[in-house]
């Protein structure tokens, strides 16, 4: 291995370790990244392939075809991608890998997934179009479900509050629980996860208070959804997406709002759900400075879109679904990620003052992206804060330990981005001149 000039261009090691699901993956797999773990090992336009030996007898037969990305490996592993495509990929980015044409297991992998993706086209064009009385009257049912549903929880959330929570701590958890199954049946299920949110702040510290701001917030949503005639369109969009309602695709793409920028990939979160894993991308504009959120999602052991690699600058236009605060966004056209300079964040006043903006137009907002500079992580109140030089901070999410943000930086400060919500600040990704770490 090495010498040869790949046929396709090696990646950065920057954008290989966005790809790892979290910061044990990553340290795993530069582990692996030396010509000595590999054999049978090349590169070609498509893929990167070779055999990398485990503790087992026979090696780990390890494949990434680069186009989406797409990950194959013989590991146990339930990570996508895992360790060892970390590795190759790593590899390949410091060029230690020879051009060769794939082998044949290789071929085999490649013409099966592009098998596939011929299959489910010729499955859609078999499919035609939709029948559009059938779905409007599937809609018709479905709205009057909702519609039933919210009747119901108004009157519950009317009588629980004005009964007070006395007591509410030894059986209300269950109680809300009850609650949010019949909104499954009423197929609400924003309404469905705002209770089960709730049932989890039950018996929580300063719960009552709380408590009292999820049920308040899904009591007005509840109103909301009964008066969405009269509303603005854009907030009626906003109350029928937190309702539940999906917004189709190829409507986002069609009508959506468009935005061509630079954008800069501030950080990715992974979590799972009712068995569903999902992954937040985040991008900023560098030109526009609008903020934009995308959403991958997989099945437990499966992978997840891999192709926003956090700390790259790619230049795309995004299309923006429907809604007050137009946030989530569906990448439209798009170039090759590339490594991208210091980025240039705001301070913590305008980080606040944008949230306050975008609260006041989606009072359902969970989550809103912050880029900050000139922040330094500090101990505070027994938990840890990023504070700016005049004493102005923000508080981290409870029980995060910042140790790779102590690390990076050593007193000195920072560029951080990260996820804010009520619980505090999740860090994501963070820069020390022109260096980014995935946090």
């Amino acid at each position: 291995m090495g010498g040869q000039v790949v046929t396709a261009v090696p990646w950065t090691a920057e954008r290989v370790a966005g790809l790892a699901p979290d910061p044990a993956s990553e340290k795993a797999g530069r582990a692996l990244a030396a010509p000595a773990r590999w054999s049978g090992a090349g590169a070609s336009e498509d893929a990167v392939w070779g055999f990398c030996q485990g503790s087992g007898k026979k090696p780990y037969q390890t494949c990434v075809e680069l186009a989406e990305p797409a990950f194959r490996c013989s590991c146990p592993s339930r990570k996508f991608p895992c360790k060892h495509a970390l590795g190759l990929l790593m590899l390949w980015a410091a060029r230690q890998l020879d051009s060769a044409e794939p082998p044949e297991w290789v071929h085999t992998w490649l013409a099966e997934r592009g098998d596939r993706a011929q299959r489910a086209e010729k499955r859609a064009e078999a499919a035609g179009p939709k029948d559009e009385e059938a779905a409007a009257r599937r809609a018709s049912d479905r709205a009057a479900r909702v519609e039933g549903g919210v009747a119901e929880l108004k009157v519950w959330l009317t009588d629980r509050i004005g009964a007070g929570f006395a007591g509410f701590e030894r059986s209300g958890g269950e109680e809300l629980r009850t609650v949010a199954a019949r909104m499954v049946d009423a197929q609400a299920s924003g309404l469905a996860g705002g209770l089960r949110r709730a049932a989890g702040i039950v018996g929580r510290r300063d719960w009552p208070e709380a408590l009292l701001g999820e049920l308040s917030l899904l009591y007005l949503l509840a109103d909301a959804a009964t008066r969405l005639d009269s509303l603005p369109v854009p907030l009626a969009e906003t109350v029928r997406t937190r309702l539940g309602f999906s917004v189709e695709t190829a409507r986002v793409l069609e009508s959506g709002e468009r935005v061509s920028d630079e954008w800069l990939i501030t950080g990715a979160a992974d979590e799972e759900n009712d068995r569903l894993l999902t992954r937040r991308t985040w991008l900023r504009g560098r030109l526009t400075g609008r903020d934009a959120l995308v959403l991958s999602f997989a099945p437990p052991g499966r992978p997840l879109d891999a192709s926003l690699p956090p700390g790259h600058l790619l230049t795309a236009e995004l299309a923006f679904y429907p809604g007050a605060a137009p946030l989530r966004a569906l990448v439209a056209e798009r170039g090759i990620p590339l490594s991208a300079p210091a980025a240039e964040g705001g301070s913590i006043s305008d980080a606040l003052a944008a949230y306050a903006r975008a609260m006041a137009a989606d009072p359902w907002l969970e989550r809103w992206p912050v880029l900050l500079s000139g922040v330094t992580p500090a101990e505070h109140a027994g938990g840890w804060c990023l504070s700016e030089k005049d004493g102005t901070a923000l508080p981290l999410v409870p029980y995060t330990f910042p140790w790779s943000l102590l690390a990076m930086s050593a007193g000195r400060p920072l560029t951080v981005a990260g996820e804010w919500s009520q619980s505090g600040l999740r860090p994501l990704m963070c820069w020390q001149d022109d260096r980014a770490v995935r946090l």
